[in-house]
């Protein structure tokens, strides 16, 4: 006759087989944190503004207007665009803003933009405006000049608290992104840039996505 095991039993010998495989010189195992999703984007050009300056572009008391919702949670790409005009009269037609309004203005563009418009663009971080052109920003309702602001914004990595801690690393580090595809390479010194209620996403500028055929990637990896 075939022994039936009772239930109750099977499920106590599996749970202590479990608790041994577990269990470290005398102590339970901890289980290694999760590894963070992460997301590469490429961050065409684009322009912030205040909403002084919104008002003189779009008229007083104009808000934007949502058209795509970005990745980080309250930003978005806006139905509202601009025409910049650069020091040799050449124009970028739609230059989209993003929102919402800032407490200052700005415009990121890639080195191809520039050399196109004639202008010698510092890397520099969001609000970092040292030693930068300016340019004119017309709208359908007037035309503001920044006297500087205009930038190629660097590579740079946003996270929160619990990547930071994964990645064993601190606002204002850097780090590296490796990109696997028919065109790989490793981009260095990413701007690591931490704050809460921030998902862990990487930045690159149209020439630095075109460049290592982003868009073809097979395998992405952040290391310091």
């Amino acid at each position: 006759m075939t022994a039936t095991l009772d239930r109750n039993r099977i499920e106590q010998l599996v749970r202590a087989a479990l608790q041994e495989q577990l269990r470290g010189n005398g102590q339970a195992a901890v289980a290694a944190p999760a590894k963070p999703k992460l997301v590469v984007n490429v961050s065409a050009r684009h322009a912030h503004v205040t909403q002084e300056d919104l008002d003189r572009l779009y008229g007083k008391g104009h808000q934007l207007t949502p058209m795509k919702w970005l990745y980080q949670d309250g930003f978005f790409a806006a139905e509202e665009t601009v025409t910049m005009i650069g020091p040799r009269h050449r124009m970028l037609n739609g230059l989209r803003i993003l929102g919402p309004c800032r407490d200052h203005s700005q415009v990121e563009l890639a080195f191809t933009d520039a050399m196109y418009l004639g202008l010698d663009l510092p890397v520099r971080k969001s609000g970092d405006h040292r030693d930068s052109p300016g340019c004119f920003l017309m709208g359908p309702k007037g035309m503001i000049e920044l006297k500087a602001g205009v930038i190629r914004h660097e590579r740079h990595v946003h996270m929160g608290p619990a990547d930071a801690a994964y990645y064993g690393v601190k606002d204002g580090d850097r780090m590296k992104l490796r990109v696997v595809s028919d065109c790989a390479a490793v981009l260095e010194d990413l701007l690591v840039r931490q704050g809460a209620g921030i998902k862990l996403e990487v930045h690159l500028d149209t020439d630095e996505g075109n460049a290592v055929h982003l868009a073809k990637a097979t395998k992405l990896e952040l290391f310091k």
